[in-house]
Formats: structure tokens, C-alpha cells, sequence
């Protein structure tokens, strides 16, 4: 294919892997953010495999997991220590591993890339609204000044689950608010007590609190941890109303592993809450602007799976646009590429998360039956352990894994 003039809409995962990929294959990007001074923020996310290879395929994998702490399990249980889910990498190959990671992590080592990388140019501080089309191509439009950018070939829209560039074509979409949020808090683990596993506990599906070991963060040397709790959004409001205190020995009482994080957290500002966004649409491309991350299939974070899923959709993306020959054969292939994948993980998502976020008070029962079961019988736990993974395309189907993950110390 011929070079193109590509703009990318925002320097999140998604964004910031496609301008990279793009730019290697010699097309000119340019990525507009809204923000000035983008700098490394967030909480604890989970990296996989499958984000692995596409690191690896973009030279930063080895940098991304120096930062991170390497996960073997993912265990929930119940208060009285009934086990949920006990499920182990090594499970499905002993080479595969995930890694608690500080959000900051992946956005620096993407973002300084893009920073120093030939053929992307980067517009900060431009906040894009609309797009429009002439006979020339697309052009972006700035909320505040409506100053139009371009012409471009092509348009990525990578700016979010919140993103109003989807309003601005006839595709049928659906874009839901969960009910259900989580309050987050990343501190020290100067002990370096919390390796090795994701751990939660659940007490029926309105009570699921984590433990993720979240590496070392963009910045320091001492390991971090991060707590999450879930929270119906409407409860927001009455949670910061709450006995602080109270709530700390709740929590405690169901969860003693939490012991040491809770000791530094005083008062309810300390607890940031995230909510989270169900959006649905297909095909990801329009005309010639295709979407990728969380604008196109922004969905529960139960299975932990949003920057990863990003980072495949860059990799294919890029993989379309270099083995087709058409622009418009290249965009509507990564739609078909990208359906099983991301179509199944959505489907999942929906049917997995009342069993842990909902006001479904019997789902708990049954999850707290069944779910530990399952995970004791070798071909259920192999393909939840895919799913965990991120490989899974539906039962007993694997995405391929074009490199395995680093080797550990």
C-alpha cells in the first residue's frame, strides 16, 4: 500500500501502538491529544500475553515488564476462604505469565516511543470534537476553536469509552454506563508482601475486592500495590457520606490480606473511583475511519483484559494495512480479523460479570457452587485459563501467539 496521511485521535495504548507500528511501515501519522502534558497516571492493570508479543513486536516489552511484578495466579475466594477460582499460567503452558503493572508504565514507554519515532507527528493540547469529509479526505475539528486539522486518508479514533468521534458517523452503536464502579488506591509495598498473584475475595456479587501487585510504577524502586473495591455508582455519594474507619474494618474483617494497604489510607479522598462503560458496535470501520481500544469495545474490567485487547487491535490493524492492497479492503479485513476475538471476550464479560458485580444476590450462590468446581476439571480450566490469558476465540480456540513473554530472572 501506498504511504498515507494518518491521524490518530488520542496517546493512550492504542493510539500510541498504532502510530508506532504505522510510522515503521513508512505512512505519516499525526496524533492529536487533548491534553498538554500527557504524563504516566492510573491504577493497577493486568498485562498478558497477548499484550506481551505486541510489546515485543514493538521493541518495548523487556522495559514495560522490568516495571511490572509477575503473576502466576489469579485466586478469589470467599471471606471464609472458599476457593472461587484457583487458576495457574503454568496451566496452560509453564512459559506463559501475566504481570501486575502500574498504568504509567505502558503509557510512558508507549509515549516516549512516539516522542522520538520518524514519520509521527504529535499535536498536544488539541482537544477534537467532530469529524468532517470533503472531497480531499478527513478532517478533525477542535471543540473550543473548531479549527479543522488535515486533510488525512485515514482517521484512528483511540481517544476512549467516552469518545464523541462515534456520534459523528450513521453506525448503528450501543453505549451503556455499568451501574458498577470499583474505588481504587495504589500505595507502597515497602515489604514487598503481595507477589506472585492477583487475590480477591467476593461475599455475594455486591462485595469484590482485589489485591493486585502493581510493579514499580514509571517513577522509584519500591513496589507498589493496588486495592480495588467495587461500588454501584449510585452509592458513590453515600459511601463518601460513610464512616470512613467503619468501612476500613469491614474490609478488614472480610479480607485480612488487606491489612498493611488500609493502614495508609485515612480518609475517603485517599480512594479514587473509576466507572466503566459498555459499548458495542460493528464493523469498527466507517467509511475510512476505523476505531480501536476502548472507543470501539470498551467493556467491564472483570476479566482484565482492556489494554491488551488495545494493543492486539494496533498490532492487526497495522498487519491488515500492510498485506492489503486497498484502503478500504484493508479496513473492513481488520473488522472480520477482529470480530471473533473481541465479539467472544464481550460476550463473556456480560455473562460473567452479575456473578461478581450486580445486585443478583442468588448469582453468588451459584458462582460460590460451581465456579470452584470447574476450575478442578483439566479442559474447563485450561480454556478459562486461555481466557484469562487473553488467547481465547471461544471454546477449544486460540489466538496465535506470535512470541512468548520474556524470560524471568
Amino acid at each position: 500500500m501506498q504511504p498515507l496521511d494518518i491521524a490518530i485521535v488520542g496517546t493512550g495504548t492504542a493510539g500510541s501502538a498504532s502510530a508506532l507500528f504505522l510510522a515503521r511501515q513508512g505512512h505519516r501519522v499525526t496524533v492529536y491529544e487533548k491534553v498538554m502534558d500527557p504524563r504516566p497516571v492510573g491504577a493497577g492493570i493486568m498485562l498478558q500475553p497477548t499484550g506481551m508479543a505486541v510489546l515485543s513486536a514493538l521493541g518495548l516489552v523487556n522495559e514495560v515488564v522490568a516495571r511490572g511484578e509477575p503473576l502466576r495466579h489469579l485466586v478469589a475466594e470467599t471471606p471464609s476462604g472458599r476457593r472461587v477460582l484457583d487458576l495457574a499460567y503454568a496451566d496452560l503452558a509453564q512459559d506463559l505469565y501475566g504481570v501486575g503493572l502500574h498504568r504509567g508504565v505502558l503509557f510512558q514507554s508507549l509515549f516516549r516511543a512516539v516522542q522520538t519515532e520518524p514519520g509521527v507527528t504529535l499535536k498536544l493540547g488539541h482537544d477534537i470534537e467532530d469529524l468532517a469529509r470533503d472531497e480531499r479526505g478527513h478532517f478533525l475539528v477542535e471543540r473550543e476553536t473548531k479549527r479543522r486539522f488535515g486533510p488525512h486518508d485515514l482517521v484512528i479514533v483511540c481517544n476512549g469509552a467516552r469518545s464523541s468521534l462515534r456520534d459523528d458517523t450513521a453506525h448503528e452503536k450501543i453505549v451503556r454506563r455499568y451501574p458498577w464502579g470499583a474505588l481504587w488506591a495504589v500505595v507502597p509495598d515497602v515489604e514487598h508482601r503481595f507477589t506472585g498473584r492477583l487475590f480477591q475475595v467476593v461475599k455475594g456479587t455486591r462485595m469484590l475486592s482485589g489485591l493486585l501487585p502493581t510493579g514499580l510504577g514509571p517513577d522509584g524502586s519500591t513496589p507498589l500495590v493496588s486495592l480495588f473495591f467495587s461500588l454501584r455508582a449510585d452509592r458513590l455519594d453515600a459511601f463518601k457520606a460513610s464512616d470512613f474507619e467503619a468501612w476500613k474494618a469491614q474490609l478488614l474483617r472480610d479480607m485480612p490480606a488487606t491489612e498493611p494497604v488500609l493502614a495508609q489510607l485515612h480518609t475517603h479522598d485517599d480512594l479514587l473511583f473509576s466507572e466503566y462503560h459498555d459499548v458495542v458496535m460493528w464493523p469498527w470501520n466507517v467509511g475510512r475511519v476505523v476505531y480501536l481500544g476502548d472507543s470501539a469495545h470498551a467493556m467491564s474490567p472483570q476479566l482484565g483484559q482492556g489494554a491488551n485487547l488495545a494493543l492486539v487491535d494496533a498490532a492487526t490493524l497495522a498487519e491488515c494495512l500492510s498485506s492489503t492492497d486497498g484502503l478500504d479492503d484493508a479496513l473492513f479485513r481488520y473488522s472480520r480479523t477482529r470480530r471473533a476475538h473481541l465479539g467472544w471476550y464481550q460476550f463473556v464479560t456480560r455473562w460473567l460479570t452479575p456473578f461478581f458485580q450486580s445486585d443478583l444476590t442468588p448469582l453468588g450462590l451459584v458462582r460460590d457452587s460451581l465456579f470452584g468446581l470447574a476450575c478442578k476439571l483439566p479442559i474447563v480450566r485450561s480454556e478459562m485459563v486461555a481466557m484469562m490469558s487473553g488467547l481465547s476465540l471461544g471454546p477449544f480456540r486460540r489466538l496465535p501467539l506470535h512470541s512468548r513473554p520474556p524470560r524471568l530472572p
